[in-house]
């Protein structure tokens, strides 16, 4: 080996040892803020073989946060973890939160509120102009409704975070304490969650002596992708992280998951310094917007599917894995090792979309 690769790979390894001991400092400091327990943690992180023996590249790992248990697994089960607690801790007798039709965050929510004996009211935005049944009253919204979640619809547009204000000033009208959570629980308080997903990942790779060359999501509303930068600066790792954008514009996205990822480091609490050129996402894949189809999204859904048994979902993870799968093909990631790409789950939204694969059905 020569010997600059090998002054190399120490000071590789040096770094990620300093990393792993302050993963014990930041599990600490995370056992500060209230929290409930919802996910079945940690989730599994497995090498996807057939499909990097497809694509002819670096080994692709995932992240199976598509497997936390919460109402059928995903991202949200971890931000809620901080959220739900919080709202407990204030008192609250409802949670209000909104979403596309097809939420996973709004299913997820629901059973949280649900295994905490809280009421709760979605308000859900049209985005797409879909007027189907299945899209509208099946999928994530069936589940909403059977968690026993109230659900009203708002047009495409809508301020939102207003709506949510006039709903929680009915609510304390009536005698309530309702607690808001934001659109994908992306909040500083959210995000915490993926700042122990950080910590949760690092001590896994070290499990199985695995190096990480870049980590790969799926961002759109941001918690997920600031948590985990947060939690990567908290812990002083230089793993890349590159964000697949699913919904703004590459520019408006970066400085959205910045923001946050600045104040969920303050709320931490760590004294860590978030680097602006930490912050990357490619928004290449979104599409004609969020929540629409795209031929580069159906094609990651049946790829994934049908070499690794996994599903995806439509919205997220779908677009996420089409950038992963569309960048590698093209060889920016030849000169990488290991990638891993975290699943956000979300299959449940697919029943909202069940022409849109061209599915044959039955052949006789």
């Amino acid at each position: 080996m020569p010997e600059a690769q090998g002054d190399q790979q120490n000071e590789t390894s040096a770094t990620s040892q300093a990393s792993l001991a302050l993963c014990k400092d930041l599990s600490a400091r995370l056992a500060t803020f209230p929290r409930i327990r919802l996910g079945h943690l940690p989730t599994p992180l497995e090498p996807m073989d057939r499909l990097s023996e497809m694509l002819g590249g670096p080994r692709i790992w995932i992240k199976r946060d598509d497997c936390t248990g919460l109402a059928g697994g995903g991202n949200k089960t971890r931000k809620l973890e901080f959220l739900i607690a919080d709202a407990m801790e204030k008192g609250a007798t409802c949670v209000i939160t909104q979403g596309a039709t097809q939420s996973n965050h709004a299913r997820q929510t629901a059973a949280a509120a649900a295994t905490q004996g809280l009421e709760c009211h979605i308000l859900l935005e049209d985005r797409t102009g879909y007027n189907d049944d299945p899209y509208n009253l099946n999928g994530n919204v069936l589940l909403d409704q059977l968690y026993g979640a109230t659900i009203s619809k708002r047009p495409g547009g809508a301020d939102m975070a207003a709506e949510m204000e006039k709903l929680a000033e009915k609510l304390k009208a009536g005698g309530q304490v309702p607690y808001i959570i934001p659109g994908g629980g992306s909040n500083p308080v959210g995000a915490l969650g993926y700042v122990n997903c950080v910590r949760e990942l690092v001590e896994q790779a070290a499990e199985t002596d695995l190096s990480i060359d870049l980590l790969v999501n799926a961002t759109g509303s941001a918690g997920t992708q600031a948590g985990l930068v947060a939690g990567l600066a908290a812990i002083e790792s230089d793993i890349p992280l590159l964000g697949i954008g699913v919904r703004a514009p590459k520019e408006r996205q970066e400085q959205s998951v910045f923001d946050l990822a600045v104040k969920t480091s303050q709320h931490l609490g760590s004294g860590a310094v978030v680097a602006r050129n930490r912050v990357r996402a490619n928004c290449d894949y979104v599409g004609p917007g969020y929540g629409l189809p795209t031929d580069s999204m159906k094609e990651a859904v049946t790829t994934l599917a049908r070499t690794e048994g996994i599903l995806l979902d439509p919205v997220y993870s779908g677009k996420g894995m089409a950038g992963l799968l569309d960048l590698t093909r093209k060889g920016q990631f030849k000169d990488l090792k290991n990638i891993v790409f975290l699943h956000t789950g979300g299959s449940t939204a697919l029943f909202g979309y069940p022409e849109i694969f061209g599915l044959p059905g039955y052949i006789d």
